[in-house]
């Protein structure tokens, strides 16, 4: 393991070497680039929303791996001489230092990151809309949305699986009604602070009537700490009529 390691295959290694961690780099750039350039150009607020919430984190994740995994392997490429053991020390310490800050990045990205995006979604969420005309739209209320939602839509709505946005351009007359998750997003754990309580399930204690509201009994869990947690919501009465078509 003393033994010096030949300049042929020395050189060697450092070519290919520099040109696999160039490619790793530039695959992992790219994704990078890829994700600000598709939000820039993604002028519709509801799809960058959803493309935010769906890949943002991944994607980061992704880019950021391959641009440090490059890094890693062109530091071990910049050698023109070394021993066998050497050689080998040097590609565990690096890797070792690597996986140290891919840890870090890794919790970042899962337990901090979660509070910036909240924030620019739900911006974009509530920015006004435009109608075909150019003027700005009406978020309506919670009781004004029902006209404009079905019975399946509505019924969506009080189990709090989904939640409806409609925006209305007053002059015209124009709605645009938005689909959103009701589980959207992790909410902020009372235990460890982190934003990382979901909903694990959900429980119906009582169901709605047209004289009574229901009750909806909701279990959290947080997936750093491992805490739960259970909250009540109720349900709204139902409209007469809704019993029975159901």
């Amino acid at each position: 393991m003393t033994e010096a390691i030949s300049p042929s295959l020395l050189s060697t290694w450092n070519m290919y070497g520099q040109l696999l961690a160039y490619a790793l780099m530039g695959v992992g750039v790219l994704i990078l680039l890829g994700h600000y350039l598709k939000l820039l150009f993604t002028k519709d607020f509801k799809t960058r929303y959803d493309y935010i919430n769906m890949h943002e984190i991944n994607l980061l994740w992704y880019g950021f791996v391959l641009v440090l995994s490059g890094i890693a392997l062109y530091i071990n490429t910049v050698v023109t001489e070394t021993t066998w053991l050497w050689f080998f020390v040097r590609i565990f310490v690096s890797g070792m230092m690597a996986m140290i800050i891919g840890v870090v990045v890794q919790n970042v990205l899962k337990f901090y990151y979660p509070f910036f995006i909240e924030k620019r979604l739900k911006k974009l969420r509530y920015s006004p809309r435009l109608s075909p005309d150019g003027r700005k739209m009406k978020l309506l209320s919670e009781e004004e949305e029902d006209v404009y939602l079905d019975e399946g839509m509505q019924a969506e709505e009080n189990a709090f699986s989904v939640d409806y946005d409609v925006w209305i351009d007053e002059i015209s007359g124009f709605t645009k009604i938005e689909k959103y998750n009701g589980r959207l997003h992790a909410l902020q754990c009372d235990e460890c602070n982190y934003q990382t309580l979901k909903v694990e399930r959900e429980e119906i204690i009582q169901e709605a009537s047209e004289v009574e509201e229901g009750e909806l009994m909701k279990y959290y869990v947080c997936g750093y700490c491992g805490h739960k947690q259970r909250k009540s919501f109720k349900i709204a009465k139902l409209r007469a009529g809704e019993g029975a078509s159901a």
